[in-house]
């Protein structure tokens, strides 16, 4: 006796399923039964009912709103892109402009600080420390010998041929930002030429969100290479 109640549910949930797929099949249905379509009724959240027409282009309506949302986010995109497209040409004019390794660092510096914002910003490179004396770039220019123990934190990222995004190590931060390390939030590590050959630099944020793991490398490594460019030349 007890069987057959379940049996009959069995049978309804088929028969929904039956009904849903053939919908699906035959999308054009209600085109060919128009006075069906307007007796069906569909519940509404504040107790009341909608005709399924009505329900149709509230659903189309919220797929409008997020296309819109969208499309919003999508131009705002493009629009940063535009930008830090035309941060990046300017500052190869900068370098191009540059002729020898002094102004060529004093111009990357003064980009990284008025025209990319960054709230730190430091360059290592590597090599023999005595070789830059004549250099007076401050905390922004670090060299160091590629095989010097302070650069083994960054092992991982210097076997890696992209640039990195995030919150970086406590011993990375205190090697590249010393007494503001604790301000850093995260930070963007781009190596300059294949495999970090040259060195590499590091920009950081004060916002934890400003680099983060997901976001797009494409124009860090692009930065990256007009950097190593421009650096090789002397």
């Amino acid at each position: 006796m007890s069987i057959q109640p379940k049996a009959k549910y069995v049978e309804a949930e088929s028969s929904e399923q039956a009904t849903h797929d053939y919908l699906v099949a035959h999308p054009d249905f209600f085109e060919h039964h128009a006075t069906l379509l307007s007796t069906l009724h569909l519940p509404h959240a504040t107790g009341g009912a909608v005709s399924l027409v009505e329900r149709q282009i509230s659903v189309l309506r919220q797929k409008e709103l997020k296309l819109e949302k969208k499309l919003r986010d999508l131009i705002e995109i493009a629009r940063a892109n535009d930008l830090l497209a035309a941060k990046i040409h300017e500052l190869a004019m900068q370098l191009l402009a540059s002729p020898n390794l002094t102004s060529t660092i004093a111009a990357l510096e003064e980009g990284m600080r008025s025209g990319f914002g960054a709230d730190q910003a430091v360059l290592v490179l590597f090599g023999d420390p005595d070789d830059f004396d004549d250099i007076d770039a401050g905390r922004f220019l670090h060299v160091i010998k590629r095989d010097a123990n302070e650069l083994t934190p960054f092992k991982t990222f210097l076997s890696s041929p992209t640039a990195r995004c995030g919150q970086i190590r406590d011993a990375q931060r205190e090697f590249l930002f010393h007494d503001d390390a604790s301000e850093i939030g995260s930070a963007a590590l781009i190596p300059l030429a294949k495999g970090a050959e040259i060195g590499f630099l590091a920009i950081g944020s004060n916002d934890t969100d400003r680099f983060h793991p997901g976001m797009s490398t494409d124009f860090l490594t692009r930065l990256g290479d007009l950097l190593a460019g421009a650096l090789q030349r002397y």
